[in-house]
């Protein structure tokens, strides 16, 4: 019997998670509904939240997402992809998206029925940029219509409203660059090798082989040549060796019937003996092969192979109303509040200035003479002078502003405690409900650790013999205070948490820069800036205890570096009553609230102003300074 407090959401869910593991082959995948970002991290599929009223559309774009996904897991081989992925940003979105189009579009051939569930995710995500509204094909991503153009060529089905409008708007230019290669693109499908570099092509027709980087092909091929010759070398017969020619012939004959029976025998053996066999430590090889080595594990940082962690077992990455209760979040929220209730007006005035410097440069136009939209109060006149005229309406077009993402990452380090951490959730606090109201998304973010002197990781590095340079040896704690597709309504009393005695403890910076970026790339906005709210240097005593002491600064300066390398997401910092242009190249430094409105007025309004020049002299002023 169905319990009155059950989420009538859950059995699909169940489902659905089933069926997806089915669908990409991969039986211990975890798939998990919610809020955040959609995406993939290791073995997790993150799929959006279907709530209990369980409508229409969250089941659509949830299956269509869970579709998607799978068939990326079915069909994809990350190594070939890898081998093959262009260098210049361009060339690898154009890739990308040309791989996702091509996983698609077999899933479709072998399962008819994912098609529509697809659709109905690309439509959200047409409906969610904007895309139907576009008339300037400079505004429509070129990627992505060459996703869509591949997807069209490979099924022949029709793309969703709004996606149709984007490829149409490139596709003129696409066929006349590229029409004789788009022609193959059914031929190599099944084959992903065969499509990578059909791909290649594309992208080099389309006038962006300058970002390709060296052919892949033409390296095996070298290697190849020189194992050849290394070979050649070795084998060539001395003078006087013609005997030993036929016996090595004759040895290799035998070797080869060897090897026939050994393969009809292996044949023989049932999976169960094989595997006890590779397994074996006794287990005899052929002469001359060496032995088979266990490949290393992946390295903990993409910024950094050689930054260790002792273990990851104890790390949590939690929300904030997962750390309180919901009437001890009020009632910090309403002490946070009374910290704001002094300096009220001029957080008001801050936030008006800034709206004001954002809203300023979104170049708002309108499309006037549709038939439906907002009611045109200019043209009334002509339907009073001639009652006959019909009505006219207009629509504003996009900004560019709908297209990016904010990420505030905060420090939660002891050394925040007091008048600090009241300064970084008051910014964060401010530039939530200012961007939010200029339609830019905001996502909130925290980082500390579990427990001070290392807490699990130290006992269990003890209690395993102490371990000579373990690596990072804390217990991390990331908090989400709010996700950038939640209302700030619904997450206001999270920054609340700040407040709570004891949630303070160490800061390990470079780690939580790279979980912060990770989850700024898995998001579909094409502009991208992360701003980092800061006292300075990481400190984790127990870490640098037993390694050197620059360990964990080293480490936030390659993360830093590859971050600003990449250039997927804009990076800027705020340091609190501490310098951190050390570390950050973009960087503003404040004592007190009062700063704010000087620093963060200057440093947000110039990464959205649309002269580059007067972004890089309104963001060089620190750099100025400092040379001074």
């Amino acid at each position: 019997m169905k319990k009155p407090n059950d989420n009538p959401a859950d059995p699909f869910k169940k489902a659905l998670a089933e069926a997806t593991k089915a669908m990409a082959n991969e039986p211990e995948l975890n798939v998990a509904f919610t809020v955040d970002p959609s995406g993939m991290s290791d073995d997790t599929m993150r799929l959006p939240q279907v709530t209990r009223r369980m409508t229409r559309d969250e089941v659509l774009l949830a299956r269509g997402t869970a579709d998607a996904y799978a068939l990326r897991l079915r069909f994809h081989n990350e190594a070939t992809h890898s081998k093959y992925a262009p260098q210049g940003q361009m060339a690898l979105d154009l890739y990308e998206a040309m791989e996702t189009a091509r996983c698609e579009a077999m899933g479709t051939r072998i399962m008819p029925g994912t098609a529509g569930n697809i659709d109905a995710k690309i439509l959200e995500e047409a409906e969610r940029q904007g895309f139907a509204q576009i008339t300037d094909r400079a505004q429509a991503p070129l990627a992505t219509a060459a996703g869509y153009l591949v997807r069209h060529l490979a099924t022949g089905r029709d793309l969703p409203k709004g996606a149709d409008n984007v490829m149409e708007l490139w596709r003129d230019f696409m066929v006349a660059e590229a029409g004789g290669t788009l022609e193959n693109v059914n031929d190599v499908l099944a084959d992903q090798v065969e499509f990578s570099r059909l791909a290649r092509q594309i992208i080099d027709d389309l006038g962006y082989g300058d970002q390709l980087g060296d052919d892949p092909d033409n390296q095996d091929q070298d290697q190849d040549d020189e194992a050849e010759e290394d070979s050649e070398d070795q084998d060539e017969p001395d003078s006087d060796g013609g005997d030993d020619q036929d016996q090595s012939d004759d040895a290799q004959d035998d070797d080869e019937d060897q090897s026939g029976d050994t393969e009809e025998t292996q044949s023989q053996v049932s999976m169960e003996d094989s595997d006890d066999l590779d397994m074996s430590d006794d287990a005899e090889m052929a002469d001359g092969e060496p032995p088979l080595e266990q490949a290393p594990p992946p390295p903990h940082s993409d910024a950094d192979p050689t930054y260790k962690v002792f273990t990851t077992d104890y790390d949590e990455e939690i929300k904030a109303e997962d750390l309180a209760e919901p009437a001890e979040l009020e009632r910090l929220r309403a002490y946070l509040d009374q910290q704001l209730e002094p300096l009220k007006g001029a957080v008001s005035r801050l936030a008006n200035k800034l709206q004001r410097r954002l809203q300023a440069q979104q170049n708002r136009s309108w499309i006037f003479d549709l038939e439906e939209g907002i009611l045109d109060a200019g043209r009334l006149a002509r339907v009073v002078t001639n009652p006959t005229t019909p009505l006219s309406f207009k629509w504003e077009k996009d900004t560019d502003f709908k297209d990016t993402v904010v990420t505030l990452l905060l420090d939660n380090s002891g050394s925040m405690r007091g008048r600090p951490i009241s300064i970084a959730a008051i910014c964060a606090d401010v530039l939530a409900r200012t961007l939010e109201r200029c339609s830019v998304k905001v996502e909130i973010l925290g980082f500390t650790t579990r427990a001070w002197k290392g807490g699990m990781s130290r006992e269990k590095w003890l209690s395993e013999g102490r371990e000579q340079t373990p690596g990072r040896l804390n217990d991390l704690r990331h908090i989400i205070y709010k996700s950038a597709d939640a209302p700030w309504r619904r997450t206001r009393p999270n920054l609340g948490l700040m407040m709570k005695e004891g949630l303070l403890k160490e800061n390990i910076d470079g780690e939580a820069l790279e979980w912060a970026h990770r989850r700024m790339c898995a998001r579909t906005e094409q502009r991208r800036i992360l701003l980092v709210i800061s006292d300075g240097a990481p400190v984790d005593d127990s870490t640098l205890s037993v390694n050197s002491a620059s360990y964990l600064e080293k480490h936030l300066r390659n993360v830093i570096a590859m971050v600003e390398k990449r250039k997927a997401v804009e990076l800027i910092a705020i340091g609190i009553g501490h310098d951190v242009t050390r570390y950050y190249d973009k960087a503003v430094t404040i004592t007190d609230v009062e700063q704010l409105a000087g620093a963060i007025t200057e440093q947000l309004a110039a990464l959205f102003d649309t002269d580059p020049r007067a972004r890089a002299r309104l963001l060089g002023i620190n750099a100025v300074k400092r040379a001074g």
